[in-house]
């Protein structure tokens, strides 16, 4: 668990996220809304499936809804709270501020 103030890597940020994408392929619906919101093909997906890009946009997707991240970071035994600190650290590694802007 990351302690409070402790910096995070991009890889373990990214670990968390392909984690994420994983649920949501797991699931017919759960990852057809995620390719609807997001304009991605399903072999679009599986060929930009590791880039940081695609990873924040699946981490994006999970904190956007409060119910997909219980069920996801209970699915995971992982703290939900754990989530944002991952997005912004894959946010900084991409150049891009903490909330994307």
């Amino acid at each position: 668990m990351l302690k409070r103030g402790a910096a995070q890597a991009p890889e373990d940020a990214a670990m968390l996220a392909l984690s994420a994408l994983t649920f949501l392929a797991e699931d017919g619906p759960r990852l057809g809304r995620f390719l609807a919101l997001t304009g991605i093909g399903p072999d679009e997906l599986r060929a930009v499936a590791d880039r940081p890009e695609t990873l924040l946009a699946v981490l994006d997707h999970v904190l956007s809804d409060e119910s997909l991240l219980l069920v996801f970071t209970a699915a995971k035994g992982i703290a939900p709270e754990t989530v944002g600190p991952s997005r912004a650290t894959l946010a900084r590694a991409l150049g891009l501020g903490a909330t994307g802007e």
